[in-house]
């Protein structure tokens, strides 16, 4: 369940469905941008400025994708809320995971 379109340069920007990314729906999530890498993406944006809240799942499905695009390509996250912010600072995947304000910014570094 998830929003995405493609910006110049090849950039894809995914948004998850609704405010929660948690294992009711993070596989569903990992399936739907799966198949977008499948397809030739792998310039990606996750954008989850919606996203109130993401559990084990919802960041074991983002780190999977990272690790699909592997070297082809990158994967960053943008628009991190408190709560998530500080899941991502729990897990230490603020070292992992570039992280910027919101999509333009992140489009901005990866297109740069």
């Amino acid at each position: 369940m998830i929003h995405s379109h493609v910006r110049p340069h090849g950039i894809c920007i995914i948004r998850p469905e609704g405010d929660r990314l948690t294992a009711l729906g993070a596989n569903a999530f990992r399936q739907e941008a799966s198949d977008l890498i499948d397809a030739g993406s792998n310039r990606i944006v996750i954008d989850l400025s919606a996203v109130r809240f993401v559990d084990s799942s919802g960041l074991g499905a983002i780190v999977g994708l990272l690790k699909k695009v592997g070297n082809r390509g990158e994967v960053v996250v943008c628009g991190l809320g408190d709560a998530v912010r500080q899941m991502f600072r729990v897990t230490r995947m603020e070292r992992v995971f570039q992280i910027f304000p919101d999509a333009d910014a992140a489009v901005a570094a990866l297109d740069g």
